[in-house]
């Protein structure tokens, strides 16, 4: 009994969780036609859901759908025929009125007469339990129709059933879920589980790239197990992370509706599917359901020759500043995509020399087979002739938006040839670090070509062919990051000299805290501690800075603290505001700083009361509740008032996410002989050197050399003309999100924001023996355009939707010390200029034929210049000593 009360229960289950009826889909009655209706419209906006704000358009016919054939081994095996009648385009938003571009224009005229006719012809399509088996169409037909079809198609394809299945329809391979209640069944499609070829990239970097939402979910109303109403909506949402007024959404609805039932054919006799296929007609065959890529024809298009020459004023070199610069460098970049080797070469090949740069940066960005066997062709890394091209293209490369295997197959192809300049052959192997990372970064590190790369780095740090090859080996390690490289860098730290002891260090700090072990703690405390050699002050610091940013245990940071007041003059006070900005700032470590301060032993006024000028700050730029933009200065001198480091960063984050914008290092050794001043300990033989180092949004590029050598000094400061040096100049596509989309109505859409900027940093150093007096100076100009382009193409017409935003700023930092006195003066100032910051959304709907409506709309505003406070002691002393600094500057003397 009790086991027929639980197959009761089942039954009674399985009943309610299906809609009535004895087939597992859709099935037809005999003879019978089945008049429907049919819509599907689409429309764009910028996701604030109003339709008088929306561009789009609607596409309606009438359908006549008839069974053609029965299995006699099962009902749920049809053959139907479905037929497109009556066709009609019109907007989608009917407050258009006369600005309709299908205003007074008849079907034939939009659609055209022979795509008219493709589409009233009729499809089969042969369903087995309610799935596509197969779609028959005829051949040869314009995809763009066929997809329509498709769409159509797709809807006549589902179960009766509750349940999670896999189904091929126009949008691929989808996982689906099926909800059955009584006469409703609903169908939820996961969008992104679609398996379907279609052309995209992204920006890995999540600060960077892109968030992307996608919902599908169709309703059926069924009657006699057919169709009584059907309501399909597809949504498409776009936002890029960092920037949210960068947003789009595609919303796509089907409707079909059963309007009545005729008398209808006679089924067809045959018990093989293909034999009444050909009987009703032989030219029909068998294609995919799966939607296919077709290209629109481009009217009235400029060739890429044209193009250029109608945007390359823009990219003169005095013209890189400004925001159309950029904006012609982006849309440059789309074309060059499209276009073949030699039309890229030709215009390589006819450029002059002060554009060409420009050019280069561009060809690079494109990122295609073609742009990048133009670029290698035209370029020859024997030759000294052409150094600024040759940089300005590894450097496109290092900053590449989605690089492949064949880019970094190429650099280490062209670094085991030779070269004309040895700079060159550093950068080389710098960026291909750099390519590896990006690689890895998209589960890329087993590709044969990351691997070699690996090897050449780690061989060439084992066993260097040459003793200066070390540090370009290390500057690529810096950029890699892969974890292999970690026991090499501690061997260099430890035990290298100066400046490969500190690149070493600064290597480690660069990886995440996953990757700084205990093993790894150890010997950054033996460095800073000195355990087994002495270090110079930079190495030190250094090492104490990765300790503190990765989990330090309470001894670690005990340690820290009680060496403080042991230390050199500069170092002691450089310290004390690593801790100082630590606690200010909140920053993680600042909890274990605390607990330790508690002993009066670590906490006290003779540790806390060290004088010096060294500083370190850390402060907001900008800071919202999803994001935030951070910028720190710390600056080390020798005893005796000579810069020794200036490290200024720039991070933006999001959530958990970062992106290390801009790093720009000053260095300078060995110049106390210049003043008689005595050197700190364990600096006392080292070579006059001035130099600065940056990395750009996680690139870290060649290192640039003030001077390097006594005599060079010399030479340098009778010839000072106090011009300051290029670290990097060009153009950057930072960045790139292209997506192709099927939607299920048939119709192709397209999502793509572009990111770009020209960005000059460069700096200097100036010293002066009579003045006693020594300046350094960064500075960075940089002009911003993101882009987004949403459009939706039926072929015969076309939806879009284009919001872009643009900005021209600057950022400069200025450290002014005099050393004729101790404790010496030191002023430091930073000031963000002011920047117009300008929004653009342009929205439109265009005919095949050429007619279109297009709407546009700006708004324009200025960020004021902004003061940012660099330290807070003796602010007064700065404006007495100097000239008060310009206006929109912050500074502070101590």
């Amino acid at each position: 009994m009790i086991l027929l009360v639980v197959l009761f229960l089942c039954f009674i289950s399985s009943y309610s969780a299906s809609v009535k009826g004895h087939t597992t889909g859709l099935s037809l009655n005999n003879e019978r036609l089945y008049k429907l209706t049919y819509s599907t419209e689409v429309f764009l906006d910028r996701g604030k859901g109003k339709l008088q704000d929306s561009v789009g358009y609607r596409v309606s016919f009438n359908v006549d759908v008839v069974l053609l054939w029965r299995s006699p081994d099962g009902d749920d095996d049809q053959l139907i025929q479905i037929t497109i009648k009556d066709v009609n385009v019109e907007n989608v938003n009917q407050q258009r009125g006369e600005k309709s571009i299908f205003k007074g224009k008849k079907p034939p005229q939009i659609i055209r007469k022979e795509n008219l006719e493709a589409l009233q012809r009729p499809v089969l399509l042969h369903l087995i339990h309610g799935k596509v088996k197969e779609f028959y169409s005829y051949q040869n037909e314009p995809i763009a129709i066929e997809n329509l079809k498709r769409g159509l198609a797709s809807l006549f394809q589902m179960q009766l059933s509750s349940g999670t299945t896999n189904e091929v329809d126009i949008s691929g391979d989808c996982k689906v879920t099926y909800q059955a209640h009584q006469d409703k069944v609903t169908k939820i499609k996961a969008l992104d589980s679609c398996k379907i070829e279609r052309s995209g990239f992204t920006t890995p970097n999540q600060v960077l790239g892109v968030t992307l939402k996608a919902t599908s979910v169709t309703t059926y109303k069924i009657e006699d197990s057919f169709v009584v109403a059907v309501l399909a909506e597809e949504i498409r949402a776009l936002r890029l992370n960092f920037l949210q007024t960068v947003a789009g959404k595609i919303v796509s609805k089907q409707k079909l509706e059963l309007k009545t039932t005729e008398a209808g054919p006679r089924l067809l006799p045959g018990k093989q599917v293909a034999a009444i296929i050909k009987a009703v007609d032989s030219k029909y065959v068998a294609i995919p359901i799966m939607g296919q890529v077709f290209q629109s024809e481009c009217k009235g298009c400029l060739s890429l020759s044209e193009h250029w020459q109608s945007i390359r004023t823009h990219l003169q070199p005095d013209n890189l500043s400004k925001a159309e610069a950029v904006r012609s460098f982006l849309t440059f970049v789309q074309h060059l995509r499209t276009a073949k080797k030699e039309e890229i070469l030709q215009i390589l090949k006819a450029e002059k020399k002060e554009v060409l740069p420009q050019l280069v940066d561009a060809v690079t960005s494109a990122q295609t087979p073609d742009s990048l066997d133009a670029i290698l062709d035209f370029l020859d890394f024997k030759s000294d002739s052409s150094i600024i091209l040759q940089e300005r293209f590894l450097y496109a490369c290092g900053f590449a938006s989605h690089p492949d295997e064949e880019l970094l197959r190429a650099l280490i192809s062209k670094f085991k040839g030779s070269f004309g300049s040895n700079d060159i052959r550093e950068t080389v192997m710098i960026i291909i670090g750099a390519l590896v990372r990006k690689l890895c970064q998209n589960e890329g590190c087993k590709l044969k070509a990351v691997v070699e790369a690996k090897k050449l780095i780690l061989g060439g740090l084992e066993k260097p062919e040459k003793k200066e090859d070390t540090m370009m080996y290390l500057l690529a390690l810096k950029n890699a990051l892969f974890p292999e490289g970690i026991p090499l860098l501690l061997k260099y730290a430890e035990a290298g000299e100066g400046p490969v002891s500190h690149l070493a260090t600064t290597t480690l700090q660069r990886y995440g805290a996953p990757f700084i072990t205990d093993e790894v703690k150890k010997a950054l405390n033996r460095i800073y501690h000195q355990n087994r050699k002495v270090h110079e002050k930079t190495v030190r610091t250094t090492a104490a800075a990765v300790i503190l940013n990765n989990n330090p245990s309470y001894m670690e940071v005990k340690n820290i603290l009680l060496s403080i007041g042991e230390l050199p003059k500069e170092m002691n006070k450089y310290m004390l505001s690593i801790i100082q900005d630590i606690l200010r700032f909140e920053i993680p470590a600042s909890k274990m700083v605390r607990r330790v301060l508690k002993e009066m032993i670590a906490h006290n006024y003779d540790r806390f009361a060290k004088t010096g000028s060294s500083s370190a700050y850390t402060g907001y730029i900008e800071r919202s509740p999803h994001s935030a933009s951070t910028y720190s200065l710390d600056i080390l001198y020798s005893g005796s008032g000579i810069l020794r480091r200036s490290n200024l960063n720039i991070f933006q984050y999001l959530g958990e996410a970062a992106v290390h914008g801009s790093q720009v290092v000053i260095e300078a050794q060995g110049l106390e002989a210049l003043i008689a001043a005595t050197p700190d300990e364990g600096e006392e033989n080292l070579d006059s050197y001035a130099g600065m180092s940056a990395i750009l949004f996680d690139v870290q590029l060649r290192p640039v050399t003030f001077f390097s050598g006594y005599s060079d000094l010399m030479s340098k400061m009778l010839s000072a003309s106090g011009d300051p040096v290029s670290v990097v100049k060009g153009l950057i596509l930072l960045i790139d999100h292209s997506q192709e989309l099927q939607l299920q109505s048939g119709l192709k859409a397209n999502m793509e924001v572009q990111g770009g900027l020209a960005i000059d940093i460069s700096g200097s150093m100036e010293f002066s023996l009579w003045y006693r007096e020594s300046k350094t100076r960064v500075k960075n100009r940089v002009a911003v355009v993101i882009s987004g382009d949403i459009t939706v193409d039926s072929a015969f017409v076309k939806a879009g939707l284009e919001i872009s935003a643009e900005t021209e700023a600057g950022l400069e930092f200025i450290s002014t010390v005099q050393f004729s006195q101790y404790p010496f003066l030191v002023c430091l100032q930073m000031d963000r200029d002011a920047a117009p910051y300008r929004q653009f959304e342009t929205k439109y709907e265009r005919l095949s034929t050429g007619r279109g409506y297009v709407s546009r709309k700006r708004k324009e505003s200025l960020i004021a210049g902004s003061e940012f406070p660099l330290h807070q002691e003796n602010s007064e002393m700065c404006k007495a000593v100097f000239a008060p600094p310009p206006e929109s500057s912050s500074s502070g003397w101590f």
